[in-house]
């Protein structure tokens, strides 16, 4: 994968986007414990996820080739919870390690900003060093975790919970 910082955008996801997405997802569902699918997840049902996102749904792009993508969405439905969200952010495999995911993430805490959001949410499968590394880095502090709750690749997978103050409860209220 090529990019660089300086030659990456980051934009708005739309459909079209449908076809990278799940490529760079399907990468962690079919070789990782990342996520807990299992299944191959296809490009319709990937527009259909970004079609009814409620909150920003970025990627990042460089040179027409995405590399990334990151979104934020309603912890929980009921009323209670809406001004809390939960992040998402996976890279190409290819691409980690080279600053993308900072960048990304700090785009979406910025556009999620504008919601508002109160607290911001991710949820990481366990171990993974560098998700853990890119949330504290960004503020994030771990605030739960549940032992074995996901089994995959034969194994089972504790998840943490990571949390940061995006606005004050004040801002949020208004």
């Amino acid at each position: 994968m090529t990019g660089t910082l300086d030659e990456s955008l980051i934009r708005a996801a739309t459909a079209a986007d449908a076809p990278s997405i799940a490529t760079i997802y399907n990468w962690y569902v079919a070789e990782t414990v990342i996520t807990f699918e299992e299944e191959p997840v296809p490009a319709t049902e990937m527009a259909a996820r970004i079609a009814s996102c409620q909150g920003p749904w970025l990627v990042l792009e460089d040179h027409g080739a995405l590399l990334g993508y990151a979104y934020g969405k309603p912890y929980h439905a009921r009323s209670a919870y809406r001004f809390s969200y939960e992040s998402t952010i996976y890279l190409h495999h290819d691409a980690v390690g080279r600053g993308h995911g900072l960048r990304l993430y700090g785009a979406l805490l910025d556009a999620l900003t504008a919601v508002p959001v109160h607290r911001v949410i991710g949820a990481i499968a366990l171990p993974n060093a560098a998700s853990v590394a890119l949330h504290e880095r960004l503020g994030f502090v771990k605030t739960g975790h549940l032992s074995e709750v996901g089994h995959k690749l034969g194994g089972w997978v504790d998840v943490g919970y990571w949390c940061r103050e995006l606005a004050s409860a004040e801002a949020c209220l208004g």
